[in-house]
């Protein structure tokens, strides 16, 4: 016998061939129990309720069982040797129609009205646990952890500024000496005053011999003005904090690429850790990433030049964020157009596997990267010729006048003083201009 089972906010039901209610399996009087009972069902996964319905019916005789999701149906299937079908959407949407009559028939609740309560909150639950579960994805916490080493890079950027102009007043040789501006914290941290600058102590810092003399030499003939020891005392704490930043930097570098070695291990494969996961940021998160197309992938982080474009009809972008991938980065002006479609297919393919439950393709991934690359490096190895401009219309002076257009430069003037173009034309000189009223006072006349 076949016997259909359906999910209600307030338990789970089967039905026989004649739409009959035949057993049912009620929820607890919880919504946070209900609703995490509905949300196994929707993930495809069976919870008690289920496995005690099926037992009954399996006592009772039944032994096809049809469900209408086809993950659950697959499940109960393996997990306890049961014959199972998935429903048509038509057979199902008429056995959930009668909820109310089950509900009260069951004894769950005694009207309409408590049953509405009850559906609004386990409502509720539902809800709170979906948004629950998309705030523990991995894909958000990596988006974080990249946006924060963004927001480290600017924090010490601006330290380091700071920090170098405040040093610089008792030592400004040492800035441009050493551009290195971790090298530059730790010498200023450890040596501090300029009589410390010697040879022996900047190699100790990993100084090379002959940087270390160029330092140690401006160090004595120092212009730089004399300042107190507690001035210096707090440059120095000021270095050991910016030290600091860079240890915490160093440390959410690793996290990122740990996160995304665990999450999307062939997105990392082809873009590398932290790109990978500006591109997870940027799109919202890993699955958005999957579910767009390469073209779109090619020029994520150049939306402005995109619309601008559509816009003005100039030249759309070629690349937006993947061209800080080091292949691309690297390559001549006149492959990079080819180049970025190479890596924003592979990346669609990857974003796809990893997002998907695919296999790791990593690899094979790289290679094929690699291999098109070399193809383009040889097939365009030289830069196009440039694009000949248009020559511009030239007419010579009797197609000009013949074609009744006006005449270049100043040929328009010269002729009319000229006196033999068009008729009508007023004659130059004093006395044509007096014979030129006399004909007018004639014909007024």
């Amino acid at each position: 016998m076949k016997a259909f089972i359906i999910h209600f906010p307030f338990g789970v039901a089967a039905f026989d061939d004649k739409n009959g209610l035949v057993e049912k399996v009620l929820f607890p009087k919880k919504p946070q129990a209900a609703a995490k009972s509905l949300l196994k069902a929707e993930a495809g996964k069976m919870s008690d309720e289920v496995f005690s319905l099926i037992s009954l019916l399996k006592n009772s005789g039944y032994d096809v069982f049809v469900f209408e999701n086809v993950n659950l149906s697959e499940e109960i299937q393996r997990k306890m040797a049961v014959t199972t079908e998935v429903a048509k959407p038509a057979e199902a949407e008429v056995l959930r129609s009668r909820m109310n009559e089950v509900a009260v028939e069951s004894g769950f609740v005694n009207d309409q009205k408590e049953l509405s309560i009850w559906n609004r909150n386990v409502s509720m639950e539902l809800a709170k646990f979906r948004v629950k579960g998309a705030s523990e994805k991995r894909d958000l916490i990596v988006a974080q952890g990249i946006q924060t080493l963004d927001d480290l890079d600017r924090t010490v950027n601006l330290f380091m500024g700071r920090l170098r102009e405040w040093y610089g007043v008792y030592f400004p040789e040492l800035d441009r000496l050493v551009e290195k501006h971790e090298t530059y914290s730790r010498l200023v941290m450890n040596l501090g005053d300029r009589e410390n600058y010697t040879i022996e102590k900047l190699e100790k810092e990993n100084i090379p011999k002959e940087r270390a003399q160029l330092v140690a030499t401006a160090a004595e003939a120092s212009m730089g003005a004399d300042i107190a020891e507690r001035d210096l005392a707090q440059i120095q704490e000021l270095a050991k904090n910016v030290l600091g930043f860079y240890e915490l930097r160093k440390n959410m570098d690793n996290y990122v690429d740990r996160t995304m070695e665990e999450m999307a291990p062939n997105v990392r494969a082809v873009a590398g850790a932290l790109l990978g996961a500006r591109l997870i940021a940027m799109a919202g998160s890993l699955q958005t990433l999957a579910m767009r197309p390469a073209s779109t992938i090619q020029v994520i982080g150049a939306e402005k030049a995109l619309f601008r474009s559509l816009k003005t009809g100039a030249r759309p972008p070629k690349h937006g964020l993947i061209f800080q991938h080091t292949l691309l980065h690297d390559a001549k002006r006149w492959q990079r157009g080819k180049i970025a479609r190479v890596i924003a297919g592979k990346l669609a393919i990857a974003a796809r596997a990893d997002a998907f439950g695919g296999h790791f393709i990593g690899d094979r991934l790289k290679d094929d990267i690699n291999k098109r690359i070399e193809e383009i490096r040889v097939k365009y190895k030289e830069p196009p010729p440039p694009k000949e401009a248009k020559p511009k219309p030239s007419f010579e002076r009797g197609e000009q006048r013949g074609q009744g257009q006006r005449p270049q430069g100043g040929q328009f003037f010269r002729d009319r003083n000229r006196g033999g173009g068009g008729g009508g034309s007023r004659p130059s000189g004093g006395s044509g201009g007096g014979k030129w009223r006399n004909d007018r006072r004639d014909r007024q006349g």
